[in-house]
């Protein structure tokens, strides 16, 4: 009889040490596997059981949380929606998230180490402290003058500071409300899909994520490009180019929007946009000289992050001397995102070295307590000193007396160049609006903001549309907005 006992007890030993192995194998090894099963409610259910952190422009927020009252209790709030969506992204129960929101979605939603002094204590307890907050670069002043100056047509304008890279200005128009894609549900799942559908595609960041062809903006580089190699040693010498100029190897006649051209010097083809004499330029300083060029101010970068990333902009590696030609004013398959052309103009601005671009300043616990700072960090340098400063003295021939008159402000000094790209198949699309510049107070030791400006649908007729036109005083406005804020 005491031989069963024992063997009784035995078998429910065993059985306890199996039914330990079990719950070590689902709450250690299985965890992960459960936690992330679709069915499982509970991680959801505990994310937005507390309001969300916020996201702060001038240290004020620009969104916050509304207590929906449903299982899933707090939804994502927006103010001024649409004139922050490029900035933000969006916080949805149902899409996730996108940029600031996504980047910093650790901090805001409280489950970054960071936010608790012993974060081993909220993981005991199964809680987390309250959501921190994601302070920003961005100025309101600009990114308003910069909303209006587009006034819902298609375009971007990206802002910078050239000494430290901060981005001061990040807009993309058209725009949407993040918060109609906050909760859950029908109505969510039917803006989700307007705005998916809508053929202007308002979701689409135009700033980061879509590339254009540059058009004559991309002549500074080329003109860095020149006096870095010494192509070009006397900016005022002419250079013997004809008018139209053949592209090298073809019957192809390049031709100019104005008059004046002809052996013209790369001063006067900068201050009056010369295609002839750029794109001569740009041959005389080779694929590898123009290639390695492009690259030092960004071109074909990849993994580029502000936190959100960046689509890459290109400058062809590849290419017969025609391309080449076509390539160095812009045009063929040169491609840029707006934030890249306004890192051009700040690198002429700072000196010649390019500094990475950042929207997050600071990130703060709930009390304000710093988590972690954005830092300058620098991405090298463009070109030598002394060819910064001299494209300098030529960007300020162009506004105070060439293509781009319509940015000039009175008590600043400013530089900038237009551009005029085209598009689509034969060039048949409407041209692109571009203009980029910087800006510096008078007194003032350096620039103090720099920005890229593309217009995609400029109302005018396509004869008319240029960068002086349609971008330019976009740009004077978001310039004259820094200068006031610098003050």
């Amino acid at each position: 009889m005491i031989r069963y006992i024992r063997w009784c007890a035995y078998f429910c030993a065993l059985l306890l040490v199996a039914l330990l192995v079990n719950l070590t194998r689902v709450q250690v090894w299985e965890s992960a596997a459960y936690g992330a099963n679709p069915a499982n409610k509970r991680p959801a259910i505990a994310r937005y059981a507390e309001p969300r952190g916020d996201i702060l422009v001038d240290g004020r927020p620009v969104t916050g949380s509304r207590d929906s009252g449903q299982l899933l209790r707090y939804e994502r709030t927006y103010t001024h929606g649409p004139l922050y969506a490029p900035v933000t992204g969006f916080s949805s129960q149902t899409y996730g998230t996108s940029f600031v929101e996504r980047a910093e979605d650790a901090v805001l939603s409280g489950t970054d180490p960071g936010l608790s002094v012993f974060p081993l204590w909220y993981e005991l307890a199964r809680g987390r402290p309250a959501g921190g907050n994601a302070a920003t670069t961005v100025r309101s002043g600009m990114q308003l003058a910069a909303y209006r100056g587009l006034a819902g047509k298609r375009g971007a304008v990206a802002a910078v500071e050239p000494a430290t890279g901060k981005i001061l200005a990040l807009v993309s128009s058209p725009s949407y409300d993040p918060s109609v894609l906050s909760g859950t549900g029908t109505k969510v799942k039917e803006a989700w899909a307007a705005l998916n559908t809508d053929p202007a595609r308002p979701m689409l960041n135009r700033a980061l994520r879509e590339t254009y062809p540059p058009g004559s903006t991309f002549k500074i580089v080329t003109a860095a490009a020149a006096l870095d190699s010494g192509v070009v040693t006397d900016v005022d010498a002419p250079t013997r180019t004809p008018d139209p100029y053949p592209l090298p190897g073809t019957s192809t006649l390049l031709p100019n929007a104005g008059t004046g051209c002809e052996d013209a010097s790369m001063a006067d083809a900068v201050q009056w946009s010369c295609n002839t004499v750029m794109a001569k330029i740009g041959v005389q300083v080779g694929l590898r000289g123009m290639v390695e060029a492009a690259r030092r101010f960004g071109f074909n970068a990849e993994g580029l992050r502000v936190p959100s990333w960046v689509s890459r902009s290109n400058f062809d590696t590849d290419m017969s001397q025609d391309q080449l030609a076509l390539s160095s004013i812009g045009q063929f398959n040169t491609k840029a995102t707006p934030l890249q052309m306004a890192m051009v103009a700040a690198a002429v601005a700072n000196g010649g070295e390019v500094t990475y671009p950042y929207l997050v300043e600071r990130t703060t616990q709930d009390d304000g307590s710093q988590v972690r700072r954005g830092d300058r960090r620098s991405l090298g340098r463009a070109m030598n000193p002394a060819t910064a400063v001299r494209l300098q003295e030529l960007m300020v021939k162009v506004v105070e007396n060439g293509t781009g008159r319509n940015a000039a402000i009175p008590g600043a000094v400013v530089g900038g160049k237009t551009g005029t790209a085209q598009h689509g198949v034969g060039n048949a699309g409407t041209p692109y609006a571009w203009f980029i510049a910087w800006a510096r107070a008078d007194g003032a030791p350096q620039p103090q903001v720099a920005v890229a400006v593309v217009v995609e649908d400029a109302s005018a007729d396509r004869g008319g549309i240029s960068g002086n036109g349609a971008a330019a005083p976009i740009a004077r406005a978001v310039m004259e907005a820094a200068l006031a804020t610098g003050r």
